[in-house]
């Protein structure tokens, strides 16, 4: 496990936090990241996760808190449980705990996948 991993990790989650999301996208994302939900088709590419993410943070009507809650390294794996709590202008209030699966690879996120209850 590279020390790199949690220094990358934790920028990720302190701009989360700072609701800065995009610009760890930006910053840690691979131009071939391959990003999925659940069971849902994966999104290829990071312009067209950048499409997808800007679409779903355009909809948040209230953001009340996210934490993460554990964390978990390997070579080049971060697996991390977040805590979420908004309101989402299609999806209503949510509040749930996600699991998320990150791959690296060059200092990039090159996949990426969530769990959570529907």
């Amino acid at each position: 496990m590279s020390t790199d991993l949690k220094v990358a990790f934790e920028d990720i989650k302190n701009l989360v936090l700072q609701g800065k999301a995009m610009d760890a996208f930006e910053k840690y994302y691979a131009e071939d990241v391959v990003m999925q939900e659940n069971g849902n088709p994966p999104t290829v590419g990071k312009e067209a996760n950048r499409q997808r993410e800007l679409d779903f943070f355009s909809k948040l009507s209230e953001f009340r808190g996210a934490e993460v809650k554990n964390v978990a390294y390997a070579d080049n794996l971060i697996i991390s449980e977040w805590f979420l709590d908004y309101t989402h202008s299609e999806w209503g209030k949510r509040t749930y705990n996600q699991a998320c699966i990150q791959v690296w690879k060059d200092g990039k996120v090159i996949q990426e996948r969530y769990y959570y209850g529907a």
